[in-house]
């Protein structure tokens, strides 16, 4: 293994400007951790583990995420766990929010950071797989001596980025050994796999997305192309790109020799413009129509193989015109509720006048859903842009944003790059979590708003901009100003008008959505889904703590379950089975070990559930 006196002198060769035979990436890294963040190579730390409270927080919010790559991450674990990987599921701060390892080595890989709630940003722990990933947004291998901090060198780590519907880096998927062989070209394989499991992911997550939209799933030979395909988009009842898998769409398109600029560029063309292919094609494409013959053209010429999946319910295409009645996407987020048909009609009204929008609610509760139905009836053409500002690291979060101009900061891309605002041009910018935008980007903001410009990172020219911004937040702006941890001019320009989304232990409509749901499922399965009445009566008494998300999770699971299409009581989560039995909750985590994992996967929920039913237990005592 590499000494730490010559590691640190390699480094110190790099910060002066000698060549060095690593990959690019990794000096890239090593110069920002010097330049950039101020590190010390010869100041050796060791891995740091977040606080459980903080842990929690960040699990919540990435909550969504972790449902939908459970599976992914399970079956790629069977696949190495024989040469003991480990596999962290890292939100965008760098903070490892899942994990899958093996229990005999739990001492010597919490040590060593390859845990449950380890923080791998670059700028805290140096370089290193995960944080070079964050920032590169590309697939990379940190190897023993890669690493910048020496602490880390006996290490060897892969990761491969995976991005939501609209091209924003949601997560990391990171697989690392405690010890390897010493060539770095024995992780080739860990990085292909690290790879297809990122694009599972992404794809698994454009499919519980997609709503009312069509999928339209893509791949370069018809054998794999309805199990296995290469990329997909999702498209409106208009045809336009709403959302996509950005890794597997923009390697599908250099293998093919495609022209895409950014994938992030598709969202909201046409379908017609990228392939020969209009909205009312589609059902030619699927599944019933030989694989071979559902063949996509560009230009006149063969291009891919392509399978579309038919959206829940066929909605009238939409148009950009704002609308004087009630909108139909608002008016869709209720059946029957009148508190949320007060809602939708107020939301109506402040969106036909460009009013900005805070939504508040509890987790799950449909804040995107009810930012994103405002987008969709009231915009000029332009994308519904959403920001998480909890889930992108501080130190990234400016670039993010306003973007930046070529040459801005250390390993910039060449050409520069369009941040998210400006991404949103005619459309709508979604900020969620709004109250955990650091201060110094608050003043920014605010300057986009009351000056409708944005100045790129690194640039002097303002560009203008012209967009909707709705925001959200769980948390009291209010109590966060008073605190000094909110600008207040920015509290009141963004807070012109207050939603309040009720939560679904609240809502007088359960039965009607419930069924609603169902029939969703249903129709992307190709089944129909019916409830026992005593499963029906369980699922009516149950108080919801996450709301529709938690809804949705369990007809999921239980839709899953059956064999029959008819769900039973036996099918449901056990915490809705025996609602009575929560406050006994420590008993059953005694019964796992102390391992909350092991009982959200017992009880049917996520963690972040497991986790607010013990706080409530705690507080019942």
């Amino acid at each position: 293994m590499i000494s730490t006196e010559s590691h640190v002198k390699e480094i110190e060769r790099v910060a002066a400007g000698e060549h060095s035979g690593r990959d690019t990436s990794v000096v890239q890294s090593w110069l920002r951790c010097v330049n950039d963040y101020k590190l010390d190579p010869a100041a050796a730390q060791d891995a740091y583990i977040v606080p459980q409270a903080i842990l929690r927080e960040h699990q919540e919010q990435a909550e969504s995420l972790i449902r939908i790559s459970r599976a992914g991450l399970a079956a790629l674990y069977d696949q190495i766990a024989a040469d003991d990987y480990v596999l962290l599921l890292s939100d965008a701060r760098g903070v490892a929010v899942d994990y899958l390892g093996n229990p005999r080595l739990d001492d010597e890989l919490r040590q060593a950071g390859l845990y449950l709630g380890a923080e791998w940003s670059e700028s805290r722990a140096g370089t290193c797989a995960v944080g070079a990933c964050l920032v590169s947004r590309e697939p990379v291998v940190i190897h023993q001596g890669d690493h910048f901090d020496s602490t880390h060198t006996r290490l060897t780590c892969t990761a491969a980025p995976i991005f939501d519907t609209h091209g924003g880096l949601a997560a990391v998927l990171d697989m690392s050994q405690l010890s390897s062989p010493v060539a770095k070209t024995s992780q080739r394989l860990a990085l292909h796999l690290a790879k297809a499991t990122a694009r599972r992911i992404e794809m698994a997550n454009l499919v519980a997305r997609t709503g009312d939209d069509w999928v339209l799933r893509l791949a370069r030979t018809p054998d794999f192309l309805d199990t296995a395909p290469d990329a997909a988009l999702s498209l409106d009842g208009a045809g336009r790109i709403t959302g996509l898998t950005p890794s597997g769409l923009d390697a599908l398109a250099r293998s093919l020799g495609f022209a895409i600029d950014t994938p992030q560029a598709l969202i909201g063309m046409p379908i017609s413009r990228l392939f020969d292919i209009e909205i009312d094609d589609l059902p030619a494409f699927m599944r019933g129509q030989p694989a071979g013959e559902r063949l996509l053209h560009a230009n006149g010429e063969p291009l891919l193989f392509a399978s579309a999946i038919s959206p829940a319910r066929r909605p009238a295409p939409k148009t950009l015109a704002p609308r004087s009645t009630s909108p139909n996407a608002l008016a869709a987020m209720h059946r029957g509720d009148p508190a949320m048909q007060t809602l939708a009609r107020s939301a109506a009204k402040l969106a036909a006048r460009g009013i900005p929008m805070l939504i508040q609610g509890e987790t799950g509760s449909g804040k995107e859903i009810l930012a994103r139905a405002i987008h969709d009836e009231y915009n000029d053409g332009g994308r519904f842009v959403a920001v998480n500002c909890a889930a992108i690291p501080e130190h990234l979060i400016e670039s993010e944003l306003f973007g930046y101009v070529a040459n801005a900061f250390t390993g910039a891309a060449r050409k520069g790059r369009t941040g998210l605002i400006e991404s949103a041009q005619g459309g709508t910018l979604f900020l969620d979590e709004i109250g955990d935008m650091p201060l110094a980007l608050q003043t920014r903001l605010l300057r986009v708003l009351s000056e409708n410009e944005v100045v790129p990172v690194g640039g002097v020219e303002p560009r203008p901009v012209k967009l909707r911004v709705v925001s959200a937040t769980h948390q009291s702006l209010r109590a966060l100003v008073e605190a000094g941890r909110f600008r207040e001019d920015l509290y009141y320009r963004l807070n012109a008008a207050t939603l309040s989304l009720p939560a679904l232990r609240e809502r007088q409509d359960f039965d009607a959505l419930l069924a609603h749901m169902l029939g969703e499922i249903g129709t992307r399965y190709g089944e129909c889904y019916r409830l026992t009445p005593d499963a029906a009566r369980r699922l009516a008494r149950y108080d919801w703590p996450g709301n529709l998300r938690e809804l949705r999770n369990a007809l999921e699971v239980a839709s899953a379950l059956t064999d029959d299409g008819v769900i039973a009581t036996r099918h449901l989560p056990e915490a809705i089975i025996r609602p009575g039995a929560t406050p006994d909750i420590q008993a059953q985590l005694a019964e796992c070990d102390g391992n909350v994992s092991e009982l959200a996967r017992r009880l049917g929920v996520d963690r972040s559930t497991v986790h607010r039913r013990l706080k409530r237990s705690r507080a019942a005592r």
